[in-house]
Formats: structure tokens, sequence, C-alpha cells
């Protein structure tokens, strides 16, 4: 269902998160029916576990069906060569294998995961994600889980998904997409509020390119300025954990004291929106002078 989804419309449209939940409420019940009975008062966390590990198997799974059929689909679009697309889609899935484990034990010895046994939550990383699909499992097998709860969720997702029915048979004003709305209820504001804060400037910048000859163009210019702005945020982040891991410091590069970390961010925050204005500028003329 995910690689389909991918395939068929973009990865980031895939409902990866809703196969993540679907499998760890359907693993932990059939363990409950098949396996708790059979075991001694007390054996809750192997199950739980095991739960998890399943619900990771599918994760890793589906993330990789969701990058081979969108990356086949976009091979066909460029009538490139599906063997070699094949073998280099094998080699992202080793190289992912090598490099992603070592990276999330860096991160996690030097901030922790938010809920992990031992993480300090002052400067814990934030998994939204993982601690719903823990609780999930964790409630499930013990029989804590709140059914009334996502029985409301259910019956909230199936009320905006007939909302947005009508408001697309309308065909007039915005449309309330699920997925949107489902991520702004269960992810925290300093997770979405960039996502809005990028909408907004998207939606400037097509504004802008718009008015230009080659506005598609520039808008693909756009895109890969953001994407490159995202990389590079990540690719930052982890080096910036590595500095902190290995010189056993939680500021290793810090110029001034702990009396400075509000000023800090507001003239961080000035300077990331100035720089941000004046690269998509940068990019809009360079669209409009390749026409």
């Amino acid at each position: 269902v995910c690689g389909y989804m991918a395939g068929l419309i973009g990865s980031s449209n895939s409902p990866l998160s809703g196969v993540g939940i679907l499998v760890v409420v359907i693993a932990a019940l059939l363990l409950v029916v098949g396996v708790k009975p059979f075991l001694p008062a007390g054996a809750e966390k192997p199950l739980v576990g095991f739960a998890l590990f399943v619900t990771a198997i599918v994760f890793a799974v589906a993330s990789i069906a969701n990058n081979n059929l969108q990356d086949l689909k976009t091979g066909q679009l460029v009538d490139a060569t599906p063997s070699m697309q094949q073998w280099a889609l094998v080699i992202g899935v080793l190289a992912g294998a090598v490099v992603i484990p070592p990276v999330l034990d860096l991160l996690q010895n030097t901030y922790g995961f938010l809920g992990a046994p031992g993480a300090d939550p002052s400067k814990a990383l934030p998994a939204p994600q993982a601690g719903l699909i823990s609780a999930l499992a964790k409630g499930v097998i013990t029989g804590a889980v709140p059914w009334d709860m996502i029985g409301l969720g259910a019956a909230i997702g199936v009320a905006i998904i007939i909302l947005d029915e009508l408001l697309g048979v309308a065909k007039k004003g915005p449309r309330l997409p699920p997925l949107a709305v489902g991520l702004g209820i269960y992810l925290p504001t300093s997770t979405t509020l960039m996502v809005v804060v990028g909408a907004l400037v998207g939606a400037w910048f097509d504004r802008h390119a718009e008015r230009g000859q080659r506005a598609e163009a520039t808008k693909q210019l756009g895109v890969l300025l953001a994407s490159g702005l995202i990389v590079g945020e990540s690719l930052l982040a982890v080096i910036f954990a590595g500095i902190v891991g290995f010189s056993g410091k939680q500021n290793p590069i810090a110029l001034v004291g702990d009396s400075f970390a509000t000023p800090s961010i507001i003239i961080g925050g000035v300077v990331f929106a100035v720089t941000v204005i004046v690269l998509y500028r940068w990019i809009i003329k360079m669209g409009r002078s390749a026409a």
C-alpha cells in the first residue's frame, strides 16, 4: 500500500504512519490472544518488544518500498535504465543499513530520545511517532490502552474525511486534508511550526515565480533550494551531535554564556529569514534570466 501510494502520488502522501499504527495494534492483539495466555504473569515486556520488532520490520519494508517505487516511476519518466536503477536501489539499501544505525547510536548517546530509559528530558530529542507506537504496544498488551480515546480519534478522522469530500464537491474555497489535520493533532508545535512557515514561504515564492516567463522552471529551482536546506540542516545536526558526543560538552562551540540564549534565538531567526529571502530572490532572478 505504501509503495503503491508513493509511486502514484509521491512518498509524502504515503500512509506510512497509519500502516505502522495498524501493524503494532494488530501484532499486539495477536500476541495477547495467541501467546500471552500461555506465559506467566509479568511477561508483558518481551511481548511489547516483539510487537515493536515486528512493527520495525514493516516500517523498514514500507520505507524501502516508498523509495524504490518512487525512484522507478521517476526513472520511467526520464527514460532511465531499470536494471541500473535497481542496482542503485540495492546499494542504497545496503548503504542505509550501514550508515543509519551508527547515526542513531550517536544521537542516542549524545542526546537520547524523549521517553527512552535514562534520557534527560531537558536535552532529549523528541520522537512523537516512536512514542505513539510504543504507547500503543504497551497499552494493548497490558490492557491499559484507552480504547475510548482511539474511538474518538477514529470518529474525528471520519468526520474530517467527510468534510473534506464535501468541500471537494463544492469546489469552492480551501480543502481540509485529513493527513494534515492528523499530523497537526499528534505532532508537537515545535515540529509542525516550520512546516506552516515553509508552506507560507512556498506560497509567497510561487506567486512571485508566476510573474515570470518560466514559472514552472523557477518553481522547480525553489524546490531544489528547499531540499538543499533540509538536507543541509540534517547533515549539520548529525555533525554537531558528533562534536558534542566526542567532546563530552553540551555546547562545545559556544562563544557566549547562557545569558545570551534568548538574544541568540532572535538573532538566529532574523538571520535565517534574511538568508531565505536573499536565496529565493536569487533563485527567482536565475529562473527569469534563463528564459
